[in-house]
């Protein structure tokens, strides 16, 4: 009786602590025209999309966390933190395409100088709490691949870029965040 209760308690804990670990991971060469993987995850969409927060057309790339993956997330660019939103919304499974319009998420946008990068946290179906330290830093500025926040249990990263920028990555693809580059931006 008890030896089933204490596997399963002990597979739980140990869910929890890989769930929740924050990887050690080489710093890569700091370059303000290149954009890096805000989340460890499976590319899900590579899109042209309009915009309403910037008002504007923009390539969204769309990053899928699993249960599995870790979920920090990390700025995919340096700069001034010169928007933020929280969005309540619903909790749809984090793959589906109304996920970044309707789920609960956290809209930031960096300016890197020479131009505005747009990502999102979306929560997920199981995924129910968000936390990102921009929230409380607008007007600061962040480093490039500097822990932005995480978000607990399945879920979502979107990044809008410049529809001039050079998509390094295509569906499909299982990328690391902070490691993997997304795109190069037009000097």
């Amino acid at each position: 009786m008890y030896i089933p209760v204490l596997l399963i308690s002990l597979f739980f804990v140990g869910f929890f602590f890989r769930f929740f670990r924050v990887p050690k991971r080489r710093l890569p060469v700091m370059d303000s025209s290149v954009v890096y993987s805000a989340a460890d995850g499976k590319v899900v969409a590579i899109e042209e999309v309009d915009d309403d927060f910037l008002s504007e057309k923009r390539i969204q790339v769309s990053v899928f966390m699993s249960v599995w993956n870790v979920h920090i997330n990390w700025f995919p660019v340096g700069g001034e933190v010169v928007q933020f939103q929280h969005h309540i919304g619903e909790f749809l499974v984090a793959w589906h395409p109304k996920s970044s319009t309707d789920n609960e998420r956290t809209t930031t946008v960096v300016d890197t100088g020479r131009h505005k990068i747009l990502f999102r946290q979306i929560a997920g179906l199981l995924a129910r709490r968000i936390v990102n330290y921009a929230e409380e830093h607008v007007g600061e500025k962040f480093e490039q691949c500097e822990q932005c926040g995480f978000i607990k249990f399945g879920s979502r990263v979107d990044i809008l870029l410049p529809l001039d920028a050079d998509i390094k990555i295509k569906m499909g693809d299982k990328v690391v965040g902070k490691q993997t580059v997304i795109a190069t931006l037009p000097r």
